[in-house]
């Protein structure tokens, strides 16, 4: 992988914890010569991520919409930062130029980057891979989420298999480097509907 896309919180939590696995994962990109592309903020948990991939002499690639280059405060020490118009132009070229994604804690944004990507590996439009840093397993309740999907008819298995989820750095590069996409075939009309 060329390129590893991180979605992350724009605040840096309340667990010292975030903002070590934020540290470690940039330092970690830098050095195996992986460049960062994430949302081109200063601020949180991207800010932290993007200053420790540079410090460690790695490249960042920050994407952000014009609208949030105030409030996320764009980083100004990055190799490149794109402006875009809009959170969807952001999210599309974030895929673009990544070749797999990896979600550090993060909340609603980070939630909703990472879910359109999941589905956009569903359908199909990318084979990517989609991991979890589920640092201090803040991501459990939503791995379980995921789980009950599958029990409850809404998600078939292969689907929820999509999503790599891993507590440490090593195994998450290990199971991205490993990773196969499913085969896409038909989908709902597959299915006997009630």
């Amino acid at each position: 992988m060329r390129r590893i896309c991180v979605f992350c919180g724009s605040r840096p939590g309340v667990n010292p914890a975030y903002r070590a696995a934020a540290e470690a994962l940039g330092q970690m990109l830098a050095e195996r010569s992986i460049e960062l592309v994430y949302g081109g903020g200063n601020v949180g948990l991207m800010g932290i991520v993007a200053d420790a991939c540079l410090a460690a002499g790695g490249k960042a690639v920050g994407v952000i919409p014009r609208a949030l280059l105030e409030w996320e405060v764009g980083h100004e020490g990055l190799t490149r930062l794109e402006v875009v118009d809009s959170m969807h132009t952001r999210k599309a070229r974030m895929a673009e130029l990544a070749d797999g994604f990896i979600a550090l804690p993060g909340g609603l944004g980070t939630f909703e980057e990472l879910f359109e990507i999941l589905t956009w590996a569903q359908l199909g439009f990318h084979n990517k891979p989609v991991a979890l840093f589920n640092v201090e397993d803040y991501y459990l309740p939503l791995v379980q989420m995921m789980e009950r999907g599958v029990t409850e008819g809404f998600m078939k298995a292969e689907n929820r298999g999509l999503l790599l989820v891993e507590d440490t750095l090593v195994a998450l590069m290990r199971s991205m480097g490993a990773y196969h996409p499913p085969a896409v075939g038909k989908r709902l009309r597959d299915e006997k509907q009630l």
